[in-house]
């Protein structure tokens, strides 16, 4: 996903007029406003309040565009995932090895939250405290994320490329963990680096495995 400010994860698409829908720039605002807080006070101590005051608009505006905190949180959940969604779909398009797809992916998924902490921050921690939460988000994202990597993985398999007995399912459950895990130790670590330089080498263990050419046993 294109690097951009870590403060505009919602911004709206190029080519947008400017004031053209002043309510969508305030929901927009109230989106990224909620996503730092979030990230920086937890959502279960967040007040509608801070929202508000971040976004620099009054408490009953919020009230105007979502229901409740929980609201604003889904909220802005789906409309990050969306909008990666749709930017692999077309990226992936573009790419015939299902190996390269795999590789794209990973880079989109690790430099779409490397480009924005407070969105990792949510991602990582703040969906996970609630069950419920973390169950909408997966019947919602989760099946058409990993549907794009079985069909990288199946394809590889009726071409050769990847080993046919293997579940296409497990693996891309996989997939995923490890560039998930990769995500949230770069959330937790104290040191700062570019998160996307990573993905090559998860792809590489994955694709590869641990063993050497030489190992037989």
């Amino acid at each position: 996903m294109a690097k951009r400010d870590p403060q505009s994860a919602f911004t709206p698409p190029e080519g947008a007029v400017p004031g053209a829908n002043r309510g969508a720039d305030k929901h927009q605002r109230i989106l990224d406003a909620a996503v730092a807080v979030f990230a920086e006070k937890g959502f279960f101590s967040a007040r509608i309040a801070d929202i508000a005051e971040r976004a620099d608009v009054a408490d009953g505006t919020v009230y105007l565009y979502f229901k409740s905190k929980e609201d604003i949180l889904m909220t802005a959940i789906n409309t990050a995932f969306d909008a990666f969604m749709s930017l692999a779909r077309t990226e992936l398009k573009k790419l015939s090895s299902p190996v390269d797809r795999l590789r794209r992916l990973a880079f989109l998924h690790l430099d779409a939250l490397g480009s924005n902490r407070n969105l990792a921050v949510v991602f990582q921690m703040e969906l996970r405290q609630s069950t419920r939460f973390l169950s909408e988000f997966s019947h919602h994202h989760m099946i058409e994320y990993l549907g794009l990597v079985r069909d990288a993985i199946t394809e590889g398999q009726a071409s050769g490329t990847f080993r046919r007995e293997m579940s296409d399912k497990y693996a891309a459950n996989c997939f995923f963990g490890a560039l998930d895990e990769m995500v949230t130790s770069w959330v937790l670590s104290e040191h700062d680096y570019h998160l996307a330089h990573v993905a090559d080498g998860v792809v590489d263990i994955f694709l590869n495995g641990m063993r050497s050419d030489r190992q037989t046993g």
